[in-house]
């Protein structure tokens, strides 16, 4: 198999000839058909997520394989694989638990620490071949094109377990999305087939215009300085605000944008720290929820809505899968609009 290795934090990656493995007990082994390329990726590549006041959190090491949104073909099992065949063309759920702790036997093994997660933990989908613990983190992808089934592994996923924090909502509760990247255009797509109208900011006005070719009636661009005053004052303040950004800038927007007892969901990883008064957490009752990915049975969720056609597709690039590097840079220079999905071509 051939698989693409991080070497030196932000080095361009390695391409590495090994052994295909042979899966063993339940494992499945999957050939990689397409792998979306995350942000997550780029801070794995770079070795760490920046932390606010010169910090940071260590993360990367060499020989990694990343890759967490993956769709692939299975072409081998275990003795002890059941309820799959080969040839079964699947969607890879990646945030597997060690399945023995608490965590996991709540069913939310994405929480797992540290967990067996593809891309992140174990090799990833950077690669011709993936090993897959057990067939239950299989889905099916119905009618689906094969590089916009491997985004909801991951940017689908995540987009569904942040809006499903907000629970029940009420006529005039409002629903802000900042940041309309890949996993924001996907919230934007999920959250229009929930019924939602979202109000959507962004700095980029091409991805504005993006938002707008999807149906969304309401944009606001946040280099704009008092445009949080505005949302606040033609909504009388958001139920709610789902960061895809996680920067402070985007964090402290958010926080600008919502009434009092409103929430704030932190879903992306940008880094940065928060400050803010104490006080002003109870004054205002408002709730800062972290989000991360989204549990297996949710996964099981959004892929149902998947195969009965309720979400719209968002763009895709697709490239060839020794581009990886040059994918990462792209995102990272924020040149993509859309996801960028790595294509296996001999798959």
């Amino acid at each position: 198999m051939l698989s693409y290795q991080t070497a030196a934090p932000g080095a361009p990656l390695v391409a590495v000839e090994s052994e295909t493995p042979q899966p063993q007990g339940t494992e499945v082994l999957v050939r990689m058909i397409a792998c979306g390329v995350c942000h997550s990726d780029i801070h794995l590549h770079d070795g760490a997520f920046e932390l606010g006041g010169g910090k940071k959190l260590e993360v990367g090491r060499e020989g990694q394989v990343l890759g967490h949104e993956i769709f692939g073909e299975v072409v081998a099992v275990g003795p002890e694989a059941s309820e799959v065949s080969i040839g079964d063309r699947r969607v890879v759920y990646p945030w597997i638990g060690c399945g023995e702790c608490a965590v996991c036997k709540r069913g939310e093994e994405h929480l797992c620490t540290p967990g067996r997660a593809l891309g992140i933990v174990a090799q990833g989908g950077f690669a011709t071949h993936v090993l897959v613990p057990h067939s239950r983190y299989l889905f099916d992808k119905g009618a689906v094109k094969d590089s916009l089934a491997a985004t909801y592994a991951c940017s689908g996923l995540t987009a569904y377990g942040a809006l499903k924090k907000l629970g029940e909502l009420q006529a005039g509760d409002e629903v802000v999305i900042i940041g309309a990247g890949g996993v924001g255009m996907m919230a934007i797509q999920i959250a229009r087939t929930m019924g939602l109208d979202p109000i959507v900011v962004d700095i980029d006005e091409a991805k504005l215009a993006a938002a707008k070719g999807l149906g969304v009636t309401r944009t606001f661009n946040s280099a704009e300085p008092d445009s949080a005053k505005a949302i606040r004052k033609s909504t009388g303040g958001a139920y709610a605000a789902l960061d895809f950004v996680g920067a402070e800038a985007s964090v402290n927007y958010g926080l600008a944008c919502l009434r009092k007892g409103g929430m704030l969901v932190i879903v992306g990883l940008y880094g940065g720290s928060l400050t803010m008064p104490i006080p002003f957490i109870p004054m205002n009752a408002r709730i800062i929820h972290g989000s991360y990915v989204g549990s297996l049975a949710d996964m099981g969720e959004l892929m149902a809505m998947v195969r009965d056609g309720k979400i719209s597709p968002i763009d895709i690039i697709e490239r060839p899968l020794n581009e990886a590097s040059a994918a990462l840079d792209d995102l990272k220079a924020g040149k993509v609009t859309g996801r960028q999905v790595l294509i296996n071509e001999g798959a």
